[in-house]
């Protein structure tokens, strides 16, 4: 039975504060022509020095969350469109939740799964995957339970939060891959039960408030005190303990570039803070 870390999924409130960086986004609006073209100027800068930083580093590692999947077909769970704006997750998507009513999980489940099974890598996942194949990329920690990662090529993969295509039954632990228990899901099993014994199984998949297998964690920390330049890509860092790992390999001596569609959670430990999506600005980057 693999052991449980002290460490649970917990989501903090947004901070979107300003940190006085620029982003092309935000120029881009603005009604100065003079203000739009610094901007550019900046972005530009800022991703020629990304690019620098990455060819001289031989030790990356890439945290990645929601924003990376999302040209992938997987809709970030909090944006419009996103599942928690169909499901709230108090309700479907906690541990207590689901010990008291595993109807509710598979029933958002069945949806889900369905997104994540037909979804491919893009251009974010594969530039991550030669990175890693070139001999500069470490390994991956990633918030995502979608499998992507692996399907693009990367083998150095840690899940924080598990993995949406495996599952275990919550009462002999018998392990079940998790295409076949959606494809029972889809015709109507909810919840599926164990083949076995008889207990409802559980995606593999992290619920709030559930704790965190310790092995993902500990393997998480000592690649970031073990890097000397981290990516940090589509995520709000709102998650926890996940949120703390860019301060862990900054504090360890790192580099630390953010990409992300908008402000994240805390961005004063940023070297290089990146305003767009994924799949355009890290094939962009990873060009050195």
């Amino acid at each position: 039975m693999t052991q449980s870390t002290p460490w649970s999924c917990q989501e903090k409130p947004f901070d979107s504060g300003s940190t006085g960086k620029v982003s092309s986004q935000r120029l881009k609006t603005s009604s100065s022509w003079n203000e739009s073209v610094q901007g550019e100027m900046t972005i530009n800068t800022d991703i020629e020095r990304a690019k620098n930083l990455i060819s001289k580093s031989n030790r990356i590692s890439a945290l990645t969350g929601a924003g990376i999947s999302v040209d992938s077909g997987i809709p970030d769970f909090k944006s419009e469109g996103g599942l928690w704006k169909r499901y709230d997750p108090h309700e479907y998507a906690t541990l207590d939740s689901f010990n008291r009513d595993p109807t509710r999980f598979w029933t958002m489940g069945r949806e889900l799964a369905a997104t994540i099974i037909k979804a491919e890598p893009n251009a974010a996942h594969r530039a991550l995957a030669k990175l890693e194949a070139d001999g500069k990329l470490q390994g991956i920690i990633t918030q995502n339970i979608d499998n992507l990662h692996q399907l693009a090529g990367n083998k150095k993969v840690i899940e924080l939060h598990g993995n949406y295509l495996r599952a275990c039954c919550t009462r002999c632990k018998a392990e079940y891959v998790g295409k076949k228990v959606h494809q029972r899901v889809a015709k109507g099993e909810i919840p599926p039960k164990c083949d076995k014994c008889g207990g409802v199984l559980k995606s593999e998949a992290i619920l709030f408030g559930e704790p965190l297998p310790e092995t993902p964690m500990e393997n998480a920390v000592a690649l970031c005190r073990d890097t000397d330049l981290m990516l940090v890509i589509g995520t709000s860092l709102s998650i926890y303990p996940a949120a703390i790992l860019p301060k862990i390999a900054k504090n360890s001596g790192a580099r630390v570039i953010l990409v992300n569609l908008r402000g994240v959670n805390r961005e004063d430990f940023a070297d290089i803070i990146l305003t767009g999506r994924a799949t355009e600005l890290v094939p962009l980057i990873t060009k050195y």
